[in-house]
């Protein structure tokens, strides 16, 4: 069965900055490439993903984004597809997917990035991994374009190897370093005791993390042994600290527990926080 790339566009710069994003690793990949466009049905509503508000995009807005596809990406299979429906179901079970990219509008430094409700719907919901891209302010003429690390947010208590073979081989096809981050906190009975006991106990749980981080490291190592690692295993806050790592990073790779919600957008804290406020692209890795 053919896999593909899935980039959702409405005709926002946004998308098209994700198309992009798409289109090269499409190629890395060599996989094909398809543009989808999902026009909501239903009377006076406006699906967009970004959250922006913009008019209807024109007919054949699709295959014009194709064609400069194929111009700067010659040898990329690129095909489009336009169909009628309710945006985030189309794309969650869009046939024969690997990867789904989607644009998000950037609100300056301070606010972050706006994530539209369709968005946050694929992310809670999407089976396989979907990468949310950021576009340049749109005052500015420039594309956006991937450069950077890999870092990848891990969980010690719960690795997934979804998220970690997803972060390794993004980095070895793109033959960049990978940064593990691991952030851990003291229990709440320490409180905020400046004690040598405590002190002494956060010694002892950062050695311990630390050598735990190592061995969940190790096996992948093994697997993708031309990828340079590095890890940082530290006292914060997962959330800040990711955000923090992402202003030099090429990708930000997070997960998310495989359950599928029915009702809102159910992504987690951390996760939810990321994407709001990530500098460089995040990749939302599902896993059980």
């Amino acid at each position: 069965m053919s896999r593909t790339v899935i980039a959702g566009i409405d005709g926002s710069r946004e998308s098209l900055a994700a198309a992009e994003w798409a289109a090269g690793e499409a190629s890395r990949r060599r996989l094909p490439l398809r543009l989808l466009h999902v026009r909501d049905p239903s009377p006076g509503v406006r699906a967009t993903f970004a959250g922006a508000k913009r008019s209807l995009w024109p007919d054949g807005g699709a295959q014009s984004a194709a064609e400069s596809l194929r111009i700067r990406h010659p040898d990329l299979d690129v095909a489009t597809d336009d169909v009628l429906g309710r945006p985030a179901e189309i794309l969650c079970t869009a046939k024969d997917q690997e990867l789904l990219v989607l644009g998000s509008r950037g609100l300056g430094r301070l606010a972050g990035f706006l994530l539209g409700s369709v968005s946050l719907a694929v992310m809670a919901r999407s089976t396989t991994p979907v990468v949310l891209v950021r576009a340049e302010d749109t005052s500015s003429a420039r594309e956006w374009l991937p450069s950077g690390d890999v870092v990848v947010g891990l969980d010690t208590a719960q690795p997934s190897d979804a998220v970690l073979e997803f972060a390794f081989a993004h980095a070895e096809r793109h033959g960049v370093t990978l940064r593990a981050l691991h952030s851990w906190q003291l229990p709440p009975l320490y409180g905020g005791d400046p004690t040598g006991a405590m002190l002494s106990a956060q010694s002892e749980l950062a050695t311990v993390r630390g050598e735990v981080l190592e061995e969940i490291l190790a096996p992948w190592r093994e697997k993708f042994p031309t990828v340079a690692v590095t890890e940082r295993c530290r006292l914060g806050h997962p959330a800040r600290d990711l955000v923090e790592a992402s202003r030099d990073a090429g990708l930000l790779v997070v997960g998310r527990m495989g359950h599928r919600a029915n009702v809102g957008a159910h992504i987690g804290s951390v996760t939810h926080a990321v994407l709001h406020h990530s500098v460089t692209a995040v990749a939302v890795v599902p896993h059980a």
